[in-house]
């Protein structure tokens, strides 16, 4: 599908650092992330990588966050965004910041 412009602008990627990740009790796949975008408070962000990440390794992590995408629940839990992934064959690989940009700040915008 090929859309305009226009329709991209409409998504806002962030740049978001991990603060802290709980596996959501009862659930096999999800961890309760807690995610810096910038903002006041942290964003709550339900994702289900639980069988592919462990929950410390994800702490720290820089990741591109989709924030502008209307909260939905999970197991009664609200996710405030979506973090980025690529899928193969199953299995998700997060989109990282890489190393050469450590220093950018949490809430930077991807453009």
């Amino acid at each position: 599908m090929i859309i305009e412009l226009e329709d991209f602008k409409k998504v806002d990627l962030r740049v978001g650092m991990v603060k802290n990740c709980e596996k959501i009790p009862n659930s096999r796949r999800l961890y309760k992330l807690m995610v810096d975008l910038g903002e006041r408070s942290l964003r709550q962000i339900i994702t289900g990588i639980a069988p592919f990440y462990e929950q410390n390794a994800l702490i720290g992590q820089k990741i591109i966050v989709l924030t502008n995408l209307k909260p939905k629940k999970f197991m009664g839990y609200e996710s405030q965004g979506m973090l980025l992934a690529v899928d193969v064959n199953g299995e998700p690989f997060l989109l990282k910041v890489d190393e050469r940009g450590k220093n950018i700040p949490p809430g930077s915008q991807v453009k």
